[in-house]
């Protein structure tokens, strides 16, 4: 039997905010006589939204009141409510996510939307969308290609490195269409990253000129991320701080064996379609151009079977995914959106049972209310094993509702061992089969048979 998840995206980006449904197909693809496995076996989009450009108060402002708008008419075209959504994800992309009242858009639009649609943010997060949401690591799946996908919006490019199907390294740039912005022959608006590039300012009068040279300064950085060139200092000064990496690094990851070159976000469509230069108020059909005529293309590359839509689409189809069948709750309070995650490496999971407990009350409490403890879990484990870590976790968590989340297939047995040392109305999660990192948040819905719906984002709202 197949159950139908309805999942929203929700894409707010430097210049554009989308919106689209999609249905999930959840089936147990195990056989009668074994322990279920619930996966997602199809994503289908059935409502896209048409482009809207986002609002803004300012040039620092999201303007939450339109975004909120945006949403509410879009709910009404697609013949939804928020009663009607049963996952997602609202993700805030490239520049915009810098405004400063970046999370309180974030907050409001997660309430707006539906107990388990989540407000999502980060480069890696977004690379990781958008290269699904462009087919990208199915192409590379299908064809066992190694290949970069670029998807380059208003404000950012995020990159994505693809070996068989799988994202193996992230990045992220200050390169797109919406970094400078002109109106009748003027600049209206430069963007702070162009500092150490030109000398621009708004007032100034700008041309076809200025614009492709520009673009083809910032085509140059691309082409060094993707180790198609010698980098230069230019590659650092376009790499986002967000990821926490350097450019030169990630180019060395792309560089040496063969690679196949993908695109996607609003850039894309100016890449192959030729466009008057000042069209859109941007620089996006002369960096589209700029991409053209460059290393980048001269050898193979594909465009995304969505471009502008990439990242929506992939928020909306390949946000969600199901914990393992062999889960344990006990008066949960499901959904719960936005816990915040301690992780313990291998080392400290395995350290003696009243240091480990210390260890996870000191991680606990650090964490901005209740959390979710992860862990490596064990293989194969038996009962001593179990039950020492049982001790440690409901030791260590107190009162505080037990949240605990397992990569290795334990959660069963080990929800059911901590259940035994707590009152039979205590608040108990045990799930496994996903993998959680410290800095990243959980959001879990109700159970879709023996699996529940989880959602693990990164909220990096930076500067």
């Amino acid at each position: 039997m197949i159950k139908e998840l309805c999942s929203i995206g929700l894409d707010v980006g430097t210049s554009t905010t989308q919106l689209v449904v999609s249905r999930l197909g959840v089936e147990n693809k195990a056989s009668a006589f074994a322990v279920p496995e619930m996966v997602i076996s199809h994503r289908k989009v059935v409502y896209e939204s048409p482009v809207h450009f986002t609002p803004l108060l300012g040039e620092n402002l999201v303007d939450g009141a339109g975004i909120r708008k945006i949403v509410e008419q879009e709910y009404k075209a697609a013949g939804i409510t928020r009663e009607n959504v049963d996952t997602g994800a609202v993700i805030i992309t490239g520049e915009t996510s810098r405004k400063e009242n970046a999370r309180a858009v974030l907050d409001a639009l997660s309430e707006f939307a539906g107990d388990f649609v989540v407000a999502t943010a980060g480069p890696d997060l977004e690379s990781l969308l958008a290269a699904k949401g462009a087919g990208a690591t199915e192409y590379s799946r299908q064809t066992g290609c190694r290949l970069l996908h670029m998807d380059i919006g208003g404000g950012t490019s995020n990159l994505a490195l693809i070996e068989n199907g799988q994202v193996t390294a992230t990045g992220c740039m200050n390169v797109g269409g919406r970094l400078i912005k002109h109106e009748n022959g003027k600049i209206s608006y430069v963007s702070p990253v162009l500092e150490k590039l030109c000398k621009l300012k708004p007032g100034d009068f700008f041309t076809k000129e200025a614009a492709d040279s520009l673009a083809v300064t910032l085509t140059e950085a691309l082409e060094m991320a993707a180790g198609l060139t010698t980098p230069s200092p230019l590659l650092e000064d376009l790499w986002t701080e967000e990821t926490g990496s350097r450019g030169a690094d990630f180019a060395r990851l792309c560089g040496g064996a063969p690679l196949t070159l993908s695109f996607s976000g609003g850039v894309a469509d100016c890449i192959e379609k030729v466009h008057s230069w000042d069209r859109f108020g941007d620089i996006g059909p002369s960096l589209g151009q700029a991409i053209a005529r460059s290393k980048l293309c001269a050898g193979s590359y594909r465009l995304g079977e969505h471009t502008i839509r990439a990242t929506v689409i992939g928020a909306g189809s390949h946000s969600a995914q199901l914990s393992g069948s062999t889960v344990f709750h006990q008066n949960p309070g499901l959904p719960f959106k936005n816990m915040p995650v301690a992780a313990l490496t291998g080392q400290e999971q395995a350290l003696p049972p009243d240091a480990l407990a210390e260890t996870v009350r000191r991680k606990l409490g650090v964490l901005d209310g209740p959390g979710v403890l992860a862990l490596p879990g064990l293989q194969n484990a038996g009962y001593a094993q179990i039950s020492a870590l049982a001790d440690a976790i409901t030791g260590a968590f107190d009162a505080r509702p037990v949240r605990v989340c397992t990569r290795q297939d334990m959660a069963k047995a080990l929800g059911q061992a901590i259940a035994l040392r707590l009152p039979p109305n205590a608040s108990i999660l045990c799930i496994d089969g996903v993998a959680l990192d410290a800095g990243s948040f959980l959001d879990v819905g109700a159970p879709v048979g023996p699996a529940l719906p989880v959602v693990v984002k990164t909220l990096v709202l930076g500067k």
